[in-house]
């Protein structure tokens, strides 16, 4: 057995959860989400608990059967609290602002990079620097956030860029030259 996948996943209070053919639909105050299971998994909702059962033993089954717990269990943590990350602007003049169902980016381009949202995701923007991106989808809140990030990634001279909070950027040092170097002899 999987040591993961056989635990059990709690379900709290104010969260529903349904199986319909092989998807998964977890419902909750933090949003809604949904994941397909794989055929070689079985999930059995009883009560307050879901259990994730594989049906043989094979390599393939017994990798699916931890991801699959795990999958399931961000499902129904994202749909009671929701997922969050921030990301932080650095460099002079670097600016988001949240216009409609989108983010407008000023990162030092010759124009506002315009990042629209997708469905599920909701941001908001602090000191016009910090961005906090929020949804119910643990997998998509990320995926945004490091599209967001890939759109100006942080140097490492300066640490310019877009970076996650918690990110710790390895400075480079910059040419140290000579001391009385003037050009030629």
């Amino acid at each position: 057995m999987s040591r993961i996948g056989k635990q059990p996943i709690e379900i709290p209070q104010g969260v529903k959860a349904v199986m319909e053919g092989n998807i998964v639909t977890v419902n909750g105050p933090g949003g809604n989400v949904a994941q397909a299971v794989h055929k070689d998994m079985t999930v059995k909702i009883e009560g307050q608990t879901i259990n994730v059962l594989r049906k043989d033993d094979t390599e393939k089954s017994k990798g699916l059967h931890g991801l699959t717990r795990t999958l399931i269990a961000n499902m129904v943590a994202g749909a009671k609290d929701g997922f969050e990350k921030k990301l932080e602007l650095v460099g002079v003049g670097y600016k988001a602002e949240v216009k409609g169902e989108g983010i407008s980016l000023a990162l030092g381009f010759s124009h506002p990079v315009n990042f629209p949202l997708p469905k599920g995701i909701k941001a908001a923007v602090e000191k016009q620097t910090v961005i906090t991106l929020k949804g119910a989808d643990k997998q998509l809140v990320g995926q945004v956030a490091a599209n967001i990030r890939a759109i100006r990634p942080p140097e490492p001279y300066k640490g310019k860029g877009v970076k996650y909070s918690d990110e710790v950027i390895r400075r480079k040092a910059g040419k140290a030259g000579k001391a009385g170097a003037a050009g030629g002899k």
